[in-house]
Order: C-alpha cells, then structure tokens, then sequence
C-alpha cells in the first residue's frame, strides 16, 4: 500500500503541493488526475525519492519511501531512453542495473516484447521506431523487473487506438497480477474505464478521492439515457403521456436524453413507453463521466502555473478544461528539481528524459 499524508513541496514562491493525501491499496489501478501543473509529477517523484517534501511523508507498505525496498517501474512522460541504441540491448542494461541477471533480463525483455506486440523491433535502434511504438518500447522497460508498483504518467501519450488497445490489455494483465498500478494523467476519458479508485488533484491539494463507481453513484440519479428506434419524437411523446415525471428531453447521439423531475419516476417513463408499445432497446441511468464530476468539483479555468519541478514557469488562463496541453515549458526546457539529458543538456545520441535514467540506474538496496 502506498499512503500520502500532507505533503507539501515548494518551488521557489510556487506551491507546487499544499497538504496533499491519499491511500492506494495494494492490487489496484489507481488515477493521480488533474489539468497540467495540478502536481501530478511532483507527487509522482516524491513517491519515488527523486527528491523529498518540504513536510509530510510518503510509505510504500509502511516503509519510507526514501527506504523501501519494494520494486517501482516508471512509465514517464518524455522519452528517457536511448535513440542510437539497439532496443534488446537497452533492455538488457536496464534489467541488470535492477538487479536482474544477464540471460534473465534478455528472457524477460522478449517475453514483454511479445506481449506488446512487438518483437520485430527487438534488434532495431529506438530511433528507427515512431512515437507510439517507442511508448510501447518504455512501457517494456517499466516492467522489465516484475515490479510491485507500476507509475504511468501520461500513458497514452502519442498512441494510436491499436497500440492504446495493446497498452491497456498489458496494464489490466498486471492489475489481475495483484500489482499496484498508479496512473497520472491530464486525459480523463482514457484512463476512467482502468481506475478502481482516483485522486483529484487541484493546485497541489486533493479535492476528491474515493471509489469511482462510489463517487459515481452519490450523484443525482435522475438522468436517463435511452434509444428506441423507429419509436419517432420520443421527446414528444414523454412530454404528452409523462408530462409530470419529465423536465426536459433533448437529442443525444442515436438516443435521447431524459432529465426527470425525480429519480423514482423513472417507472413513469417506462409505464409511457409501455402503454404505446415501446419496447426501447436502451435504457439506462445516465452517470457522469470523469471528466463532467472534475469541472463539478474543481471548475473550468485552467491553473495559472504549470508544475515547477517539469519546467515551465508561468501559462495562460484560459477557459474551459484545459486539459490537453504539454506539460514542458517552452522547448521542453527543464526546471528546478528536473534535467534533459546529462547535465541538463541533450547528450550526442538526443538523449532526453533524464527522469527515467536517474530512476533506473539508481541499483536497489
């Protein structure tokens, strides 16, 4: 179980964490979500002992996380690898350099290589591959040493729904393992149907945490979504036959969607439908989807700041999610607590991401 209790962790006069906590159970994919510059990464290199909170602490089944011993994989958003680099080769170096044997490091790499759908890479040089079959190449790397824990951030960053499809089949195959699965991410929609629990994070503090279906449920009830083709004006109809049950009825995608005056007339609706002999192929409770329950509990103008430790220093406000953007500043200029590259500069071979380096060069204890 990893445990959060009140971090805090600051960047100059930024606040980039303010008294943040949360639990993850063992056996479980959990989501660290929020806009850019919320303090996702933060969190994320606090956990993993890139650096230590101002105050608070982090434990990784009761140990400091500065102590553990438990295996960590780290999935990070920027590449961390080696583009001139035969794949095989880099996965071999990063297995020993997590304690593992030679051979158990090439036998593992090519099991994960099959896995993901792509051993014809093996023996190819990294920059040979596109964007999305380079993630798949990190994903490897994250598991390569069977680890406990599993951190994502941003996943599917530059997938396409094949390689998207592949990622979230190997993701589930781990949850099934008992492992315990972190994802960070902007991109709500693709990582709700994964989570069995969240955290949203909002300016460095958690603003809902809790079982997603749960959270889910403690909304208003009294939305309906259904479809009942060649049933004609279903608005119409409802409006006439259940006028006092509905307050309002609009088109949505091949259904309609019904706004009830209250959750128990749902039987009205069905009791209207059914006296005109329609019978609707859907008919469901309409819930709100992840990204509708974050504007309901943090709004909808973005954060001023991005988060320090990733480099960009000031952004726009502007209205709406603002979910989608990049979480590197201007040219993926690093900042304080973060480098690209050996000492904070792109090496002869474009090395970027020192991030993942820094984790998986560091020998287990």
């Amino acid at each position: 179980m990893i445990e959060a209790t009140n971090l805090v962790k600051t960047f100059g006069e930024v606040r980039a964490l303010d008294g943040l906590s949360f639990r993850v159970g063992n056996g479980l994919a959990y989501g660290l979500l929020g806009r850019n510059g919320a303090g996702k990464t933060t969190t994320i290199r606090i956990i993993m002992n890139f650096f230590g909170a101002d105050s608070g602490e982090v434990t990784i089944d009761g140990v400091a996380a500065s102590k553990t011993k438990a295996r960590i994989g780290y999935l990070p958003e920027e590449r961390g690898l080696y583009p001139k680099r035969v794949i095989l080769e880099q996965m071999i170096y990063i297995g020993v350099l997590r304690g593992m044997t030679k051979q158990g490091a090439a036998d593992r790499a090519r099991v994960l290589l099959d896995d993901l759908e792509a051993t014809e890479y093996t023996n190819r040089r990294l920059d040979t591959l596109s964007k999305g079959n380079q993630q798949k190449i990190q994903l490897a790397i994250a598991l390569i040493s069977d680890p406990d824990v599993i951190i994502l951030d941003e996943p599917f960053s530059g997938l396409d729904p094949v390689n998207a499809r592949i990622l979230k089949k190997i993701v589930r195959e781990q949850v099934n393992a008992g492992k315990t699965v972190i994802f960070s991410s902007h991109q709500m929609s693709q990582v709700e149907e994964f989570c069995d629990e969240i955290c949203l994070i909002d300016r460095g503090r958690g603003v809902l945490e809790g079982n997603l279906k749960e959270i889910k449920r403690s909304y208003p009830r009294d939305t309906l979504y259904m479809e009942a083709y060649g049933a004609g004006d279903i608005g119409l109809l409802l409006r006439d036959d259940a006028p006092g049950a509905v307050a309002d009825v609009a088109l949505h995608g091949d259904g309609w969607t019904v706004n009830l005056t209250a959750p128990e007339r749902r039987k009205d609706i069905l009791d209207a439908l059914g006296a005109r002999g329609i019978v609707p192929e859907v008919f469901s409770v309409k819930e709100p989807t992840l990204e509708e329950i974050f504007v309901d509990k943090v709004g909808g103008e973005a954060p001023a700041e991005d988060d320090p430790d990733e480099g960009a220093g000031k952004g726009k406000k502007k209205r709406g999610f603002g979910l989608f953007g990049r979480k590197r500043g201007a040219g993926g200029t690093p900042g304080a607590g973060g480098t690209t590259g050996a000492g904070g500069t792109t090496d002869a071979d474009g090395i970027t991401g020192a991030d993942a380096r820094r984790y998986t060069e560091r020998r287990p204890s």
